[in-house]
C-alpha cells in the first residue's frame, strides 16, 4: 500500500556507491569540515559546545571534556530536550535552520548531533540505509496509502580512537542495551529513533540477542538496501536523493513540519 509516486524519479538505489565503501581502499573516512547541512561554523552552531557544557543539571563544563562518548551524550540529551520532535520532511536543511526554530524530524536532530561533534573536532559519517516504508504505518493510521515505500535514513557515526561509533552504540552496546526493561523502539507514539537510541538496541543488521520481550530491538528485516558509508549526509542526499520528491516536500513541509511526533 505504500506509495512510489511521492519519491524522487531516476534514483537508483543499490549499495555500495563511490566513497560508500565500508572498508579498504576508498572507505568513506568521515569529516570535521562543515557542509551545507552540517554547517557548524555558524554562530548558532559553533556554540552548542559551550552551550551544552554548562546547561544540563549543572554539571560543570570540564568534567566530560576528555571523554568524547560522555560529552556526545550530553549533547544528545540537550538536543532530546530542546528540539522538538516534529514530522519535517526537509532532509537537506542546514542546522542552524533547526536551532533557529527549535523543532525537527529525527533526521534533522541527528544532525545536529553531528554538527555538534563537528564543532567539537570530533569527525563524522553517515551510513546509508533505505527503509520500508511500511515500518512507518503506526505513525500514520488510515494514511498508509500516502506513505513512501522507501525511507532514506542517513545513521551517524562518530569517529573515536577505538574506530568507528554508530549512534545506535552511543549509550551501550546493542546486547546491553536490549536488555534494559522498556522494550524495543515500536516507532509509534511519541518516541522517535533519535530519542530511542538512549534507552535500547537499535539494530539495523540483526547481530543483536533480542530478548523475547524485546524482539522490536532487530530492525534489520525492514532495511531494504544498504547504500554504504559516505563522509557526510550532504553527500547522500547528493547521490539517492531525500525520501520525497521536491514536489510533496513541497507540500507536505507547511503542515508535517509542525506537527509533533506521535500527534495522529
Amino acid at each position: 500500500m505504500t506509495s512510489s509516486l511521492l519519491t524522487p524519479r531516476g534514483r537508483v538505489r543499490s549499495g555500495g556507491g563511490g566513497t560508500a565503501a565500508d572498508s579498504g581502499e576508498g572507505a568513506a573516512a568521515g569529516s570535521t569540515e562543515p557542509t551545507a547541512i552540517l554547517d557548524w561554523r555558524h554562530p548558532s552552531v559553533s556554540a552548542l559546545p559551550r552551550e551544552i557544557s554548562v546547561s544540563l543539571d549543572g554539571e560543570s563544563p570540564e568534567s566530560p571534556a576528555d571523554d568524547p562518548v560522555a560529552t556526545l551524550r550530553r549533547a544528545h540529551r540537550w538536543i532530546a530536550g530542546a528540539v522538538r520532535p516534529v514530522y519535517s520532511v526537509q532532509d537537506e536543511r542546514p542546522v542552524s535552520e533547526v536551532l533557529r526554530r527549535r523543532r525537527g524530524s529525527c533526521s534533522q536532530r541527528l544532525a545536529v548531533l553531528e554538527s555538534f561533534a563537528r564543532a567539537s573536532g570530533v569527525a563524522t559519517r553517515v551510513r546509508g540505509l533505505v527503509v520500508d516504508g511500511r515500518y512507518w504505518y503506526p505513525r500514520f493510521p488510515g494514511l498508509e496509502r500516502l506513505v513512501p515505500h522507501q525511507v532514506v535514513l542517513a545513521w551517524p557515526e562518530f569517529a573515536l580512537d577505538s574506530g568507528w561509533l554508530p549512534v545506535s552504540e552511543l549509550f551501550g552496546g546493542l546486547d546491553e542495551l536490549s536488555a534494559r526493561p522498556g522494550g524495543g523502539f515500536t516507532n509509534s507514539g511519541a518516541e522517535t529513533l533519535f530519542d530511542a537510541v538512549s534507552r535500547t538496541a537499535i539494530d539495523w543488521d540483526g547481530t543483536t540477542v533480542c530478548p523475547a520481550d524485546s524482539a522490536s530491538c532487530d530492525l534489520s528485516a525492514h532495511v531494504l538496501t544498504d547504500l554504504g558509508h559516505f563522509d557526510s549526509r550532504d553527500e547522500l542526499f547528493a547521490r539517492h536523493g531525500q525520501t520525497l520528491c521536491w514536489t510533496a516536500r513541497l507540500v507536505a513541509e507547511p503542515v508535517l513540519g509542525r506537527r509533533s511526533a506521535g500527534a495522529r
